[in-house]
Formats: C-alpha cells, structure tokens, sequence
C-alpha cells in the first residue's frame, strides 16, 4: 500500500491544533515513541546538567469544578478559539503551552489556579 504524501500533508494543515494534537497522541501510543525533542547531554561530568531548567510546559490535570472559568481562562491564555479550548479542557490532562520561561509559566499556573484548575509545570 503507497501512502499518498500530498493527502496526507493537506489533511494536516486543515487540522485544528486539538486534532493534531490527538494524532500526535494516538502515534505515540500506537508505536511507542515519544514527539519530544531529544535532550542533549551536557558535559561529561555533568556539570551543566545542575543547571537550571529555564523552559516549561503548563499541564491541565484537571479543570476542578468550575469548568467555564477554566476554558475561558484557557482561551485567553493560549488565544486558542472557545472550541479548542474546551476540547483542551475536556481532554485534560494536556499541555496547555510548551517551553514558555518560567515566569509566564508561574502566572499562567497562578491564573488557572485561581479560576479552580489544577497545574503542574513540566
């Protein structure tokens, strides 16, 4: 069986980030890798590796019991149409940003904390 490349491709730029994002899961779970970027080992002795991480992603656990209050703070936060937000939301747990500075990832965790979320920044 050929795989139609162009199809493929055009499919995917018509996707929402919710679906890609689903994709990028079920491929994940179906072959058993992982989508993260590799990390480079630092120094032998492991000198760098002390280093503080300076890129988190913010996580949606759980949107606790206000719901709405957590997807409208979800959409302002990622600029994510009222739809993709929910969807983040309802698929919780999920990434909600990746490798943001550790300041806006402890406003961003401290904005959906407020609201009833609960966070954890990886």
């Amino acid at each position: 069986m050929a795989l139609d490349i162009e199809k493929i491709i055009a499919d995917v730029k018509e996707a929402s980030i919710l679906e890609l994002n689903d994709l990028v899961k079920a491929i994940e779970d179906e072959f058993g890798v992982s989508a993260a970027a590799p990390v480079a080992v630092a120094g032998a002795a492991g000198g760098d590796a002390a280093a503080e991480k300076s890129e988190f992603d913010v996580e949606l656990t759980s949107a606790g019991s206000s719901k709405v209050k957590v997807i409208k703070a979800v959409k302002d936060i990622t600029g994510l149409g009222l739809k993709d937000a929910k969807g983040l939301v309802d698929g919780a747990p999920s990434v909600i940003k990746e490798g943001v500075a550790k300041d806006e990832a402890e406003e961003m965790k401290a904005k959906l904390e407020e609201v009833g979320a609960q966070i954890t920044l990886k």
